[in-house]
């Protein structure tokens, strides 16, 4: 039957059956390179896996942690970039939603930046902002803001009802009480929902600026160890992006669950 639930033991017995899967299929495919090829690098067995990790745990010869030096990198332009494109996204957003005069002045901009890629526009953003810090921040902030601000602007227009609106005004309430105690807390939950949709398209922003022209950072370090085919750190750290990806996105459900309980009974 279409949508009929399963137990949630069933529901961890098909995760661990997906994952098995997953493994049993990587082992096979490593199992038949070597047989070709004992030292091939492109599909790294348990060994090679290991010597990864002791690369990337390890120090190389100028003393210095690679995982460390661009989880350092790497986080502090995504959170600089995150912070600024989710303001920028809220307020452009909101003001669209409640303002007439906001909706027209920015809505064909924002739809038409929305549309252009942030990756095609790097050579944009080196010239505007170089290639430091602002650079990757402008990139990840002007890449997720046009599709950030248009759902939260979709979100008011469409989750907020007129009559709770004017209820509001009726029971004496001010233009800012209106906006934060009814317009805000009802779309909360979406925002948070479209922010946990935000992060897999930042890190792409953001690791393709790395790759382009870091000297530190999980783009960097991807781009430096693909051209060595040393594909044991390369997997290494796509394993690690995605299992960052994975912690924050369960991090934000867990907290839109949280503060935000009327939201699923709702659904």
């Amino acid at each position: 039957m279409i949508r009929k639930p399963i137990s949630r033991k069933m529901e961890i017995i098909y995760m661990v059956i997906s994952i098995a899967l997953l493994v049993g299929f990587y082992s096979y495919l490593s199992h038949r390179q070597h047989k070709v090829n004992p030292k091939d690098t492109t599909i790294p067995n348990f060994s090679q896996f290991v010597e990864g990790g002791k690369k990337l745990i390890g120090t190389d010869s100028a003393g210095e942690n690679w995982l460390i030096k661009d989880s350092e990198a790497t986080g502090v332009r995504l959170f600089w970039g995150l912070v600024i494109g989710i303001s920028l996204s809220f307020f452009i957003g909101l003001g669209m939603g409640v303002h007439p005069p906001v909706e027209f002045l920015f809505k064909l901009p924002v739809s038409f930046l929305g549309k252009i890629p942030p990756t095609a526009m790097l050579a944009v953003y080196f010239v505007l902002f170089g290639t430091e810090l602002k650079m990757y921040t402008a990139m990840i902030a002007f890449g997720i803001t046009p599709a950030l601000a248009m759902a939260i602007y979709g979100s008011v227009r469409d989750d907020v009802t007129d009559h709770a609106i004017n209820k509001a005004y009726t029971l004496g309430a001010s233009s800012f009480e209106v906006i934060w105690e009814v317009i805000v807390a009802q779309i909360f939950p979406r925002i948070i929902e479209n922010i946990r949709l935000a992060i897999g398209p930042a890190l792409v922003f953001l690791i393709a600026a790395e790759w382009a022209t870091a000297d530190v950072g999980f783009g960097y370090r991807l781009r430096i160890q693909s051209r060595l085919l040393n594909m044991n750190v390369v997997y290494s750290y796509l394993i690690i992006l995605g299992i960052f990806g994975w912690i924050v996105d369960w991090a934000l459900l867990t907290f839109r669950k949280w503060y935000c309980p009327w939201f699923d009974i709702r659904k």
